[in-house]
């Protein structure tokens, strides 16, 4: 049977690691496909030749537009990321009959539901297993292997330079500005660190999950997003104490409600093995009814991880070209005229319990105010520190864990704490999650 011809977009990080495993592991993947895969037609402006060996046999082209009209080409593979010209290339190569397969979480989380219904009209496959979580194979445990569940929820640490950051801040002292600054030095931050901390990558990725885990479209613009600029090493410090670790994490719910989507820095319990995933690494847990709880851990990013996910979206689209469109694995897990329009609750609506830091003055009454507030507003106070002020101050350090509660009830309950004249500044508050199978 003749090779299946692949038509790469980018020759960076992702793509020059596609072509380094398509060609060292090709006997083993053509054994695995039933035939061989070959990238025959690279878009690249640039691209070192050092390090891609047996690169020269391949049409090399600035014009990306050029591989996806070739009409030699079976599938199109889409490493350039962004939104856009990313998503005209892939629709024309859709338009064109051509498969692809892309990493691109940005893509598939702000214009999956348009590029979906094309695929579909078409005939066609778009596979999109490394814009999520890099080289941990979740998308396919999801949309296949939990087939037979309902899902309860999901929660992932699925970005790994907020992941390393939070981190070294743990394991350190360190403040916040200073990893930063290191991750950035290292390569796994960007300059404009902003897609990273402020959660907006995990929230491109958090969307397609909870679309695959629940069976609605995707609605990246409804997920709530909260970055890590405003923990301190303070906070990671009291979380320790306190038996947690702070994560910034992503936690997708059905509710008889709606659909919690939500990005933002999270206290766990310590003992949770997710609480336990450090550095750059990428942990996603599953909650589903029948296999109670299931975690997938491995690498979020980096050339090969990344690539390992490309090639078996590859090896998934050459073993079925001949197969049925009808028949095939849907998209988005759930048939496309069965997708659900359950409702994405408001922040407002989300119940969970809180981690709150609050700077008060130090005189008798202040800590039974504050707790006649909290009690008033139906919040019950699970733990409490407070910290000696420091020679000379009159100032001091509260830290409250509360019990579960709706959202609403504590945006009341802080605006009437931080009104008070004996408490200063803000009050940091953290969300905390025990995900337990309960």
């Amino acid at each position: 049977m003749k090779p299946v011809r692949v038509g790469l977009l980018g020759l960076g990080t992702v793509g020059g690691g596609t072509f380094n495993v398509l060609r060292r592991n090709a006997e083993e993947i053509a054994r695995r496909a039933g035939r061989g895969i070959e990238i025959v037609h690279a878009a690249a402006r640039e691209y070192d030749p050092s390090g891609l060996p047996g690169i020269e046999a391949v049409t090399i082209s600035d014009d990306a537009f050029a591989v996806v009209e070739n009409p030699d080409i079976d599938i199109v593979v889409e490493l350039i990321g962004g939104y856009e010209p990313a998503r005209e290339l892939v629709l024309k190569a859709i338009a064109s009959g051509k498969h692809v397969v892309t990493a691109n979480k940005a893509l598939i989380a702000t214009h999956g539901n348009e590029i979906f219904a094309a695929a579909q009209k078409q005939g066609v496959m778009v596979a999109f297993e490394a814009a999520v979580a890099g080289g941990i194979p979740i998308i396919k445990a999801v949309r296949e292997g939990l087939t037979a569940n309902r899902i309860e929820w999901i929660a992932g640490i699925i970005n790994g330079t907020g992941n390393f950051i939070l981190t070294e801040m743990r394991d350190k002292g360190r403040d916040f500005a200073d990893v930063l600054a290191e991750a950035q030095a290292l390569g796994y931050a960007e300059a404009d660190p902003t897609f990273d901390v402020e959660g907006i990558d995990a929230a491109h990725k958090l969307a397609i999950l909870a679309s695959l885990a629940f069976g609605i479209p995707l609605q990246f613009d409804k997920v709530y997003t909260e970055g890590i600029g405003h923990i301190t090493r303070d906070d990671v410090g009291y979380a320790e104490q306190l038996g947690y670790r702070i994560k910034h994490l992503g936690m997708t719910r059905r509710t008889a409600a709606g659909v919690e989507l939500r990005v933002h820095p999270t206290l766990i319990p310590e003992k949770r093995l997710i609480a336990n995933v450090d550095g750059v690494m990428n942990a996603v847990l599953v909650q589903a009814d029948a296999v109670g709880p299931t975690l997938y851990y491995g690498a979020g990013a980096g050339a090969e991880p990344t690539a390992s996910a490309v090639v078996a979206d590859l090896v998934d689209v050459a073993r079925t070209l001949t197969v049925d469109p009808e028949n095939r694995v849907p998209h988005l897990a759930f048939q496309p005229d069965s997708l659900s329009d359950l409702p994405i609750l408001s922040m407002d609506d989300v119940e969970t319990a809180y981690y709150l830091r609050l700077c008060a003055v130090d005189r008798p009454g202040v800590l039974a105010e504050i707790t006649r507030i909290l009690g008033d507003g139906g919040i019950s106070i699970e733990a409490v520190i407070q910290k000696e002020p420091p020679p000379g101050e009159q100032q001091v350090s509260v830290i409250m864990l509360t019990r579960r509660v709706r959202e609403q009830q504590m945006n009341a309950a802080i605006a009437q704490i931080e009104a008070l004249d004996t408490i200063e500044g803000t009050v940091t508050r953290i969300r905390m999650e025990h995900l337990g199978s309960e």
